[in-house]
């Protein structure tokens, strides 16, 4: 191989699928986001494929707009599914390797609540827990919490980089070895090894400590999604793992070398944190039959649907023909510069509105092909230095799931790429992680030293 290590894979299982026609799909179970069954299975099918970590984007509102009218009604993405802080632990129980990670807000939760979730899921788990750090962005989430509309910019990235200082306070307030449970000497835990955190702060007044401890892993592992500029400066000071957005090799490359090239001013080595872009997989034995896959998917998006994510950057097109030019756009709309990118890809292939809506329903980075052929798009990007690996975002759910584990994971063991055993018992251990070390555990032991 061209670099050392191996590649990593996160599954992530929202909903039924990464493809807005996904519940159409004859083999995909419509009702599965309300049934536990449709979970377990994927979890299974990921850690028997020796997947890192699966993970659960969530949104805590309906963020799809019905527009244009009726739209919402046939899309079936991201409308109902369980909460992922409830459905983890449960999987949790029917799977002994894979991490488990998921979304929490924090512009909608406090940092206490979320500090005591996943350090119970991590104990669950055996260490297998890992917290997504989001801020939120749409109205409709900030109108289920007492909001007409969502925080400021700015105002939101300060109160998350706050937020995740004082989790990360609270998980370290008990020192690895605080609980003696001395029954003779009638001493359940070790006074000097537990700790007040007392912060005061803009956003934020917690006095601590968690009445929860003994991690397996230390800390959950932390991950994020780093696009924006500060978004980025977090990834690198803190973050474990980024799940990156790039549908080029030459963009994924300029993120990984941008994100990386910051850790060395917060005193960190460069793998100390995984990259993982997005990758949409649809396999088939031959080039045509996963052809015909990702086709049969398309066909079966509603053109409302269609229409919808299109709306924002050129507004309601459902009066016109659908297989006619694409007609510039009648008023202003929300974003001008996505108008001018989707009108300039219009024009330069001259598509018609529903060849537009598909390529952009199809588009982000995909990879449809055989097992070889996947393999080779992915071992590319890995070693090109674009990525540490991917975080697969399946069209549809079980289908491209299982497909992978049976044709794409033993693609790349054969080729050296991707591991044939987990190597260790957490998810921290699993991706390659440095353990992690209590920061007054740390703070004694240099004393210590210096005595």
């Amino acid at each position: 191989m061209a670099r050392h290590g191996m590649m990593k894979l996160g599954m992530s299982m929202r909903g039924l699928g990464y493809h807005p026609a996904a519940w159409r799909h004859p083999d995909v179970p419509a009702d599965g986001t309300l049934r536990f069954e449709h979970y377990a299975h994927n979890a299974q099918t990921a850690e028997r494929g020796l997947f890192d970590m699966i993970f659960f984007a969530d949104g805590i509102g309906l963020r799809e707009r019905d527009e244009p009218r009726g739209s919402l009604a046939r899309s079936g993405y991201e409308l109902v599914e369980m909460e992922p802080l409830t459905l983890l632990p449960a999987l949790a129980v029917l799977t002994k390797h894979i991490g488990l990670v998921t979304t929490a807000s924090t512009t909608y939760n406090e940092p206490y609540h979320v500090a005591r979730k996943f350090a119970t899921l991590d104990l669950i788990s055996g260490g297998r827990a890992g917290w997504n750090i989001v801020t939120s962005w749409s109205e409709a989430e900030a109108k289920n919490f007492n909001r007409e509309e969502h925080l400021e910019y700015d105002t939101r990235y300060e109160r998350a980089a706050e937020f995740v200082e004082v989790v990360k306070g609270l998980w370290d307030c008990w020192e690895p070895d605080a609980f003696v449970y001395d029954k003779p000497g009638g001493l359940f835990y070790d006074e000097r090894r537990m700790h007040l955190l007392n912060h005061r702060g803009k956003h934020f007044q917690v006095r601590g400590p968690l009445n929860v401890a003994g991690m397996p892993q230390g800390r959950p592992v932390l991950v994020q999604a780093g696009a924006s500029e500060p978004g980025r400066e977090i990834a690198a000071a803190t973050a474990d793992v980024v799940y990156a957005a790039a549908d080029s090799l030459q963009a994924a490359r300029a993120y990984y070398d941008d994100v990386k090239g910051r850790m060395a001013k917060y005193g960190r080595d460069r793998d100390e944190l995984k990259i993982m872009p997005g990758v949409r997989t649809i396999v088939g034995r031959t080039r045509e039959e996963a052809q015909a896959k990702f086709d049969r998917l398309q066909d079966l998006t509603d053109p409302l649907v269609g229409l919808a994510r299109v709306y924002a950057a050129l507004g309601d097109l459902s009066g016109y023909d659908l297989d006619g030019p694409v007609p510039e756009p009648q008023r202003a709309t929300e974003m001008r510069s996505s108008t001018e990118r989707v009108m300039q890809r219009a024009r330069s292939q001259n598509l018609t509105i529903r060849q537009l809506y598909k390529q952009i329903v199809g588009g982000g980075f995909y990879l449809v092909g055989t097992a070889g052929d996947i393999a080779d798009g992915m071992q590319e990007w890995f070693e090109a230095e674009a990525c540490d690996g991917f975080n697969v975002l399946p069209p549809y759910l079980p289908g491209c799931c299982d497909d992978f584990v049976e044709f794409i994971t033993p693609e790349l063991q054969r080729r050296g790429l991707f591991r044939t055993a987990y190597e260790g018992g957490t998810l921290r251990e699993n991706l390659g992680l440095k353990p992690y070390v209590n920061r007054h555990a740390a703070a004694r032991a240099q004393s210590a030293v210096a005595e």
